[in-house]
């Protein structure tokens, strides 16, 4: 059975981290170029050695390569702004994006939530490490009660935060509160992430906090139901995704100023905080396991991809 193949651009932490993943792991993909602009950089230094085709000349570059036009699917793990550019010039010459910057250009694909939504889309957002880690909690949440504000907090190793993510941390608090209310369901999304410089590096941790209508013990029971059995849809593809404690929920004290949360009035109004706290350890395909952003942001680009090509390939055979 033939095989999708694919070009990462950007020879970072993300793309190299993607790229080990394919050679290594995926099924329906393989690996038809890296992309880079640094000649000196790692991510191609490996590229090389393992006998996938490199260029350091960008995008151009890429689509000088002599097997340019057997790659059907490319990964974007560049920066926000490079990706505008990068789309404009793959875009029209029919090739697939996905986007691991905060770019959000296409629609925002979390698999675990609406992976089925958007296969046909020539270019897909994948939101952001954070968003990929506390995007699912918010849906389930948001399934069982309505969710009148989400609050997510990412703090991830510093060493584990190449140019690019740092490049785009306004992006990543932009984009990742968009996907909180557009993917999540909630009705408003705020992001923070934090680099955490401490010695030796931190595994990734990521808290949800929701304010929700859940006034009975069944609908409360009915959250954690829901948390619990998403977080074993992440790790079914995220093997280092947990719950790094039992889900809490608290009422709301009364007279808790949690207006002043909200630009937008809830349809109901909160009755009780949800308290979520994740750990994602990494599968160290490239940096050490304490980088589970790299993890979880390969392992959901890598999941999209792998199903587009299994349909690619049942179509063929069909």
């Amino acid at each position: 059975m033939s095989k999708t193949k694919v070009a990462i651009i950007g020879s970072g932490n993300i793309g190299t981290d993607l790229m080990i993943k394919v050679l290594r792991t995926a099924k329906h993909l393989e690996m038809g170029a890296m992309v880079g602009i640094d000649p000196d950089s790692d991510g191609l230094a490996r590229a090389k050695r393992l006998g996938v085709p490199t260029t350091h000349e960008g995008v151009e570059g890429l689509v000088k390569l002599p097997n340019f036009d057997e790659i059907d699917i490319v990964f974007d793990a560049t920066s926000a702004k490079a990706h505008e550019y990068n789309a404009s010039i793959l875009q029209p010459l029919g090739k697939r994006l996905i986007d691991l910057t905060p770019a959000a250009i296409g629609p925002y694909v979390v698999p675990a939530v609406n992976i089925g939504d958007h296969l046909d889309a020539e270019n897909v957002n994948m939101v952001t490490c954070g968003g990929q880690a506390t995007i699912p909690i918010v849906a389930a949440v948001s399934r069982v009660a309505p969710v009148a504000y989400a609050e997510i907090v990412a703090s991830i190793a510093s060493k584990s935060a190449g140019p690019g993510t740092r490049a785009n941390i306004d992006e990543f608090t932009e984009t990742t509160s968009a996907a909180i209310e557009q993917v999540g369901g909630a009705r408003n999304g705020k992001a923070i992430i934090i680099l955490n410089p401490a010695e030796p590096p931190l595994i990734m941790r990521d808290t949800v906090y929701a304010l929700v209508d859940a006034p009975d013990l069944d609908t409360q029971e009915q959250i954690r139901n829901s948390v619990e059995k998403m977080v074993a849809d992440v790790s079914a593809y995220v093997p280092g995704y947990r719950l790094k404690q039992k889900v809490q929920i608290n009422p709301i004290a009364e007279g808790s100023p949690v207006e002043t949360l909200m630009t937008e009035e809830p349809e109901s109004a909160p009755t009780h905080q949800v308290s979520v706290f994740l750990e994602v350890e990494g599968a160290a395909h490239y940096l050490p396991a304490y980088a589970g952003n790299l993890d979880i942001m390969t392992s959901a680009g890598l999941q999209y991809a792998e199903r587009i090509a299994a349909l690619k390939a049942e179509e063929a055979t069909a």
